[in-house]
């Protein structure tokens, strides 16, 4: 099989990927040098943000939170970064080393724009925090390297890296979620009751059926949160990573109560599988607020930093983001952006009941301290892309249709849409559902459809906030970030107006990168310039804009009507429960049509 690997890939390991293991003495050499250097600048932060098309470097001042300088990579092959397979439009992959070139580009790029601040330099920098999607696991050989630089595997795209949004799975997800359900019950409960095949085990399990020989061959299979911190800090030995519990528990059926999922049950499921857990896995996972080591002199001569900057033990991209939001008790972050993600923390010395249909209940996953809730949507940006994408292609087109869409009044259209174009992750978990727009008549325009795919992303993010507070967890403020939450008012109206609650802003663009930078500030502690705790951090370096979308008490009214009618949809085509009638929805929507109208 062949596809777009943005040129040719040297196979030497040493000088692609992973430099020499650090030792105790090169480790203490390094740390030593960087805060004798440290002492006599001003301390900054390196925020590195790997995403699905593209890596991002931030450095942040750490005393304010001030963004002195950001740039970004966008990955070189396949499209927009994504490998993907014109037979099977579940496939999606990634070449690692996409990832180390594009954190390359973007971070001396950053350090280029930062020398223009004054009092700026290189040395200055006293940490470094890593975020990468998830669940987006690689096979790797026995020193770190990702098998698709040995000359076997470089055409083979089972050797890449298995990026989050790849559902090929899916069939492996309803076998692990079959079996954990007779046996082991416990691993499905702290992560909504039901495994995706957006997550761990279930990719890997698909490796073995397709490709088992990637899987023999692979000393481990490690996500891309742990594979960054552990290439940058020189570790070449995968048994001595510090693997984050962030991807460990909220896609790897992780707890500390019993590790990850025993390998007996796994073999039950495939002999490969529990094969995997012995040989290439780990027994402790750590929070962000650890160190996975020091920048090494190898991966700081390629970046432009001095070697021996403290690193974090990665985590999720979105989870990081709840973090540079300034995420506490009561407030729901929403991460929009291709899909959402949305992050809550509770306190772990708080009792909290687990909940169905939810991606996890992770202690020490967002902030340290508290449990971290994760929930979210499998496509919210995407969907508009696809839409302006394969039937508005003009120029400024997304520009144009919410121009044209923020004339519409709430169910003036007769429209309504199922958000549900990549699945369900969010309370369903089901990667086979598909999208539905109801309603349509000749008269149908494109901005009645563009407006009327924003309502169902919005009340798919209320039927998220209504689950969580039906089981005690109360949402106080929905502070949203990301793409979406910056150049889209009406998105971010639509959004109050269907879920009745105010839409915040984070003040930082870049929540991600920041929420890394944060983490960087703790590794690199409060003696350098850093702080000892997130919460400390956070009061310095987090922030809201002014503007708050606030929800129209008529708009909402009319709103409501229409959630009835998705609910009716939503369960009707997502469960196997729901026994009435759709024959009424068209007839109401009609109905709610020609009230928004007038013509009633």
């Amino acid at each position: 099989m062949h596809y777009d690997t943005g040129g040719p890939r040297r196979s030497n390991s040493t000088s692609q990927g992973i430099g020499v293991q650090s030792t105790p003495y090169r480790t203490a050499v390094w740390e030593h040098t960087a805060r004798d250097i440290m002492a006599r600048v001003k301390a900054y932060v390196l925020g590195l943000d790997f995403g699905t098309n593209s890596a991002r470097a931030l450095i942040v001042d750490p005393v304010n939170g001030k963004e002195i300088a950001t740039a970004v990579a966008n990955y070189p092959s396949g499209q927009a970064g994504i490998i993907l397979d014109r037979r099977d439009p579940s496939v999606a992959r990634q070449h690692p080393d996409d990832w180390l070139s594009s954190m390359v580009k973007c971070t001396k790029d950053a350090l280029k724009k930062a020398k223009a601040v004054k009092g700026f330099k290189p040395e200055g920098i006293v940490g470094i925090g890593v975020d990468a999607t998830a669940s987006t696991p690689l096979p790797v050989d026995e020193q770190g390297a990702p098998l698709v630089r040995q000359k076997k595997f470089a055409k083979n795209t089972n050797a890449l890296a298995w990026l989050w949004k790849d559902h090929t799975s899916f069939a492996e997800a309803g076998e692990i979620t079959a079996a954990a359900a007779r046996e082991h019950p416990e691993y499905l409960a702290k992560c909504g009751g039901t495994y995706s095949s957006e997550w761990f085990w279930s990719k890997a399990l698909h490796c073995i059926r397709v490709a088992p020989e990637v899987m023999k061959a692979a000393a481990a299979w490690v996500e891309q949160s742990d594979f960054i911190p552990a290439v940058i800090t020189g570790n070449k030995n995968p048994a001595q990573w510090k693997h984050n519990v962030c991807a460990a528990g909220h896609k790897g059926m992780y707890h500390a109560s019993w590790g990850l999922p025993a390998a007996d049950f796994l073999d039950r499921i495939d002999p490969a599988l529990g094969d995997l857990r012995r040989r290439g896995t780990y027994e402790r996972a750590y929070p962000s607020n650890e160190r996975a080591g020091v920048l090494c002199p190898e991966w700081a001569a390629k970046m432009g930093l001095p070697a021996g900057i403290p690193v974090a033990v990665g985590a999720i991209d979105a989870h990081l983001g709840a973090v540079g939001a300034g995420v506490k008790p009561g407030s729901l972050a929403k991460i929009l952006g291709t899909s959402s993600c949305d992050m809550m923390i509770h306190p772990n010395t708080s009792p909290l009941p687990d909940i169905p249909g939810l991606c996890g209940i992770v202690d020490g996953s967002i902030v340290p301290g508290y449990f971290g809730l994760e929930a979210g949507q499998s496509a919210v940006g995407d969907i508009f892309n696809w839409f302006v994408n394969y039937f508005d292609a003009g120029e400024k087109a997304h520009v144009k249709l919410a121009q044209e869409a923020s004339k519409l009044k709430p169910g003036e259209s007769g429209l309504l849409a199922l958000d549900w174009n990549n699945g369900n992750r969010t309370i369903l978990v089901d990667p086979r559902l598909t999208g539905l727009l109801v309603g349509q008549t000749l008269h149908t325009t494109r901005a009645e459809v563009y407006r009327a795919l924003i309502e169902g992303s919005a009340m798919g993010a209320r039927v998220i906030m209504e689950r969580l507070e039906e089981y005690g967890v109360k949402v106080e403020e929905v502070i949203n970030c990301g793409g979406i939450a910056e150049k889209s008012p009406l998105v971010m109206q639509i959004y109050a107006d269907v879920t009745g609650r105010p839409m915040k802003i984070s003040r930082s663009a870049q929540t991600c990168a920041l929420g890394a930078a944060i983490f960087g500030a703790v590794v690199a502690g409060s003696a350098a310039g850093g702080y000892d705790s997130v919460e400390a951090a956070q009061t310095r370096m987090c922030g809201l804009k002014p503007k708050v979308y606030n929800p129209d008490a008529k708009r909402h009214e009319v709103h409501n009507e229409l959630f009835r009618l998705y609910r009716q949809l939503h369960d009707a085509f997502g469960t196997t429960t729901y026994k009435d009638s759709l024959h009424n929805v068209m007839k109401d929507l009609l109905a709610i049509r020609e009230e928004a109208r007038g013509i009633a």
